[in-house]
């Protein structure tokens, strides 16, 4: 079994934590970044409701480091610009969602869940190429994101 390592470190009480991870999703690293700082310390019922709107694109995830050329949306709270990464906040909801059946299978209660840590890092490039004019070709790579989330039990 691979010995899979979480960028979490800190003594938790395991009996008050749930972990998930995703690896090698085939989403824009950028985009769970933003999404990732968005949520983080949130319940995970606000969570995944945030989520769900921004997948129906009701609500907008804040671009606050990735922001250039961005441009602004209505109804953010504290920061401009921001868009609408369905395709980031689908796959982090799968984690998430995960996380949460990891906590009831230990017995948490999952009405008072906290998502304590959640990142995103940058996985394997696939590369791939498009033909051009002439018998040349472009690069055409496919980034991967490793996703992980720990979930906390409230007070």
């Amino acid at each position: 079994m691979a010995n899979n390592k979480y960028a979490y470190n800190e003594e938790v009480d395991e009996a008050k934590t749930a972990r998930a991870m995703a690896k090698s999703l085939k989403i824009s690293p950028k985009h769970s970044v933003e999404i990732c700082s968005a949520i983080r310390g949130m319940e995970v019922g606000k969570a995944k409701a945030y989520l769900e709107n921004v997948i129906d694109m009701k609500k907008s995830v804040p671009f606050k480091r990735h922001n250039k050329k961005v441009g602004h949306r209505k109804g953010q709270e504290g920061w401009p610009s921001g868009r609408y990464p369905v395709k980031a906040a689908e796959q982090i909801l799968k984690v998430l969602k995960n996380a949460e059946a990891n906590a009831e299978y230990k017995g948490m209660d999952t009405e008072k869940l906290v998502i304590e840590h959640i990142s995103s890092h940058k996985g394997v490039v696939i590369p791939g190429y498009i033909p051009r004019a002439f018998g040349r070709m472009t690069p055409f790579n496919t980034p991967t994101t490793h996703i992980q989330i720990v979930l906390q039990e409230a007070n």
